[in-house]
């Protein structure tokens, strides 16, 4: 009988994991590790510097491609320069996700300090992972006034794809950041939820007015607190890329652009 290895997490010290049994074809999947450093940026330090300077541009210019032409101009390179980027503007998104997906690293050993319970005890790591995705969704916040132009981007079909492994991967930071060390399926449900809840939060937040954003931190503080929600979200990340991308269309075409 042929062998067959089933996929399933074994430690934070395992970077892949085949387990073989005699049902069948071989099965990977890559996990975060303490023991591997992490991936090198997907940009080169010429397109990194483009999209730094255009990154500045987006709340006066938005997610388009005029905002990566005047980066480029900025810095000295021809507007035509912006043929380093055949995504178009996807890779000024990418950006956006690659640079605050690294500095909410780098910050986490404060944030934990400024989340201390009673007594100076060290939050849980469920606190952790609640402190960790506010934070993420503050980092949007220079531009949330645009972000919506960027959900239309990623909800196109072919953008589906880079969305979603972009959230799962996100959502695999947090709880590696906090501390988690499931081994288990709650591995999958735990990163599945979050996910949800995170673009549910995030979508939230681009109709948010309130001061400092306390609405969508409420809404945050809800979608953690309501146990049967994190039940019912665990199925529920395709169904978000649908409806994230009609809310923010729908919006845009509001506003006259034809999409």
């Amino acid at each position: 009988m042929s062998a067959k290895c089933l996929l399933r997490p074994v430690s934070k010290t395992t970077s892949s994991l085949f387990v073989c049994t005699s049902k069948g074809p071989l099965l990977a999947r890559t996990y975060y590790s303490y023991d591997h450093a992490a991936p090198p940026s997907r940009f080169s330090p010429t397109e990194s510097q483009i999209l730094s300077a255009s990154y500045r541009l987006i709340p006066s210019h938005g997610f388009t491609p005029t905002t990566l032409a005047l980066g480029a101009q900025r810095v000295g390179y021809a507007p035509a320069s912006t043929n380093l980027f055949p995504k178009g503007v996807v890779s000024l998104i990418e950006w956006h996700l690659e640079v605050q997906k690294n500095a909410l690293a780098s910050k986490a050993e404060t944030i934990f300090s400024e989340d201390l319970q009673p007594g100076g005890r060290a939050p849980g790591v469920g606190n952790k992972v609640k402190a960790l995705t506010w934070q993420r969704l503050l980092a949007n916040k220079d531009i949330i006034s645009r972000w919506q132009e960027a959900l239309a981007v990623l909800a196109q079909p072919s953008n589906i794809p880079f969305s979603l492994s972009t959230l799962a991967a996100l959502s695999d930071e947090i709880w590696f950041l906090a501390g988690d060390t499931s081994v288990d399926t709650s591995w999958y449900t735990k990163r599945a939820s979050l996910s949800a809840i995170y673009a549910a939060s995030e979508l939230f937040m681009t109709t948010d007015r309130s001061e400092g954003f306390v609405e969508t931190k409420e809404f945050l503080d809800r979608r953690f607190e309501d146990s049967r929600a994190l039940g019912g979200l665990v199925g529920g990340v395709g169904e978000w890329a649908g409806f994230q991308g009609r809310a923010a269309i729908n919006v845009l075409r509001s506003k006259g652009v034809r999409i």
